[in-house]
């Protein structure tokens, strides 16, 4: 008797419960900011997210791949590059994806869940705001009050666009205003591209950079309705579905003590610098969080 053969006879003695091949759905979780470091989490990048994305495409006997997102936004670059990811896998793989937005899903976040099939959210999700921003402070007069001369050297006649300690230029406005224009296109055409038909409302009024509530989202064809990953996995791919989370590593331990541009060299150095910069992100995300009543 074949390998085969005996093990098809031994299935045979076995309950039907014991040898039943039950479906299998990788979940990748995205949360925080994106492209903006926190203290104790790494940001979410490209970089971070990559190895859980290929491995959840990759994990033998999946039948879709499912994504939990909870993000406020951040990097377009960012979001750009790991919805591209996303894609080209799903295509490589022909696996369906199915995304879930939790508490928000905004911004770059909702280019995130763009790259899914299917979109859900609860009623009470914060869907939308696609738009581009940037802000900053103005100290002009600061230095002069203080007594405190600053010294500006450049090789280039706009190095110093947006210096917070000189006037605001109408030209330096100009420029930085067209280049969010140019992300703001992409954002768009990228929205446009993945919802198509689904959209059920002009341009002028879903793409002001606005945001609503998941049931608003739903009517407004942002997203493909109510729901949440169990319930809908489990009505897409029966009540015995099997769920597998694939997470990135987040480990402050590992990003602050060994994991420095991939060395696995220890740098106590960076210490200091680095947990001031983990207090300024944690304000700017604090702010991105803010946004939304959060």
């Amino acid at each position: 008797m074949s390998d085969d053969g005996f093990l098809n006879l031994l299935k045979s003695y076995l309950p039907e419960k014991w040898t039943k091949s039950r479906p299998l759905v990788p979940v990748l979780r995205f949360t925080g900011p994106i492209g903006m470091s926190t203290p104790l989490k790494p940001s979410l990048t490209l970089t971070t997210a990559a190895s859980a994305i290929e491995k959840a495409f990759s994990m033998r006997g999946a039948k879709a791949v499912a994504i939990q997102i909870n993000s406020p936004g951040g990097s377009a670059v960012q979001s750009t590059l790991i919805y591209k990811r996303i894609r080209a896998l799903a295509e490589e793989k022909d696996l369906k994806v199915y995304v879930f937005a939790e508490d928000v899903c905004a911004s770059g976040g909702y280019m995130l869940a763009c790259a899914g099939d299917e979109i859900y959210a609860d009623q009470s999700s914060i869907v939308g705001s696609i738009g581009v921003i940037a802000a900053t402070f103005g100290f002009p007069g600061l230095l002069e009050k203080i007594g405190v001369e600053r010294r500006v050297y450049t090789a280039g006649a706009n190095k110093d666009t947006l210096d917070p300690f000189l006037p605001e230029k109408p030209a330096d406005v100009k420029r930085i205003k067209a280049i969010q224009e140019d992300v703001h296109a992409a954002f768009i055409d990228l929205v446009k591209s993945r919802r198509g038909d689904k959209l059920g409302k002009p341009d002028k009024e879903l793409f002001t950079g606005e945001f609503w509530s998941g049931k608003v989202a739903a009517e407004l064809g942002l997203i493909d309705g109510l729901s949440d990953l169990r319930s809908k996995m489990r009505e897409v791919f029966g009540e015995d579905v099997r769920f597998r989370l694939v997470a990135p590593s987040t480990s402050w331990f590992r990003r602050k003590r060994g994991v420095v541009a991939g060395s696995g060299a220890f740098d106590f150095g960076l210490w200091p610098s680095g947990l001031a910069a983990d207090v300024i992100s944690a304000v700017e995300a604090r702010a991105l969080w803010s946004r939304f009543g959060l």
